[in-house]
């Protein structure tokens, strides 16, 4: 009990949320907890089974044209690469294409950099209302200078504040900030392998060029996985 101090709570709990809600407009800040939960619960992309995906599209395209892919197409959980084989079947020129593609990366990119901001304004709201916190134990404190049993636990109070501060900094907002640019970082490579991709159906290159071209965006570990499902589908088939 000697950590817990209401008042103390009060003020860096209440003081860091009512600060970035005068910070921040409304739709943003009521994205704040799918924010939290996307740090917490969401999951890398399956960038193996892009690839396989892709180089399936590839060779179909190869077989039976760029119109065929259409039906697979609208199958398609992802919406972003279902987006890019439409707009190569409807015949778009490839560069627009690539502008397209990457205008909506860059769109992403930004709103996730202005969820990311929350956070960070988060951890640095924390120790500032920590510290005002202190400093108004410490004039309660000095108030009561006449009574030299107040000083201990005036000045106790008076930190315990800037300690809840710090971990709303250090143990809350900062590692949910560095986990979201990590989740972020990964969409953005997921999405720049898929537009590699796509581009590569349209101009018409072997899928096994098509193939190694996509493994650069692969970890070694990745690239490990992928060819052992290569490998494992070939002896499914023989």
């Amino acid at each position: 009990m000697a950590f817990v101090d209401f008042p103390s709570i009060l003020i860096v709990g209440g003081g860091t949320i009512g600060a970035l809600i005068v910070a921040n407009p409304p739709e943003r800040m009521k994205g704040l907890l799918k924010v939290m939960k996307m740090a917490f619960v969401g999951k890398p992309p399956d960038t193996v089974s892009l690839v396989q995906t892709i180089v399936s599209f590839a060779e179909k395209a190869r077989r039976e044209g760029l119109l065929a892919l259409e039906a697979d197409a609208a199958e398609l959980d992802n919406e972003f690469l279902k987006k890019s084989i439409q707009l190569v079947v409807d015949g778009t020129d490839p560069e627009l294409v690539k502008g397209i593609l990457d205008t909506e990366i860059g769109i992403l990119e930004s709103r996730h950099s202005a969820n990311k901001g929350l956070l960070d304004s988060m951890a640095e709201l924390g120790p500032a209302f920590g510290m005002l916190g202190t400093l108004i134990g410490l004039i309660q404190m000095l108030g009561n200078l006449t009574d030299p049993d107040a000083l201990g636990p005036g000045m106790a109070v008076a930190l315990v504040t800037t300690f809840y501060g710090s971990i709303v900094a250090n143990a809350f907002a900062i590692p949910l900030a560095k986990k979201l640019s990590s989740r972020s970082a990964d969409e953005v490579l997921s999405m720049e392998l898929m537009v590699e991709g796509v581009l590569s159906i349209q101009a018409g290159e072997n899928p096994r060029i098509v193939e190694e071209k996509l493994k650069v965006f692969l970890s070694p570990l990745l690239r490990g996985e992928l060819e052992d499902k290569v490998k494992a589908a070939k002896e499914g088939v023989v």
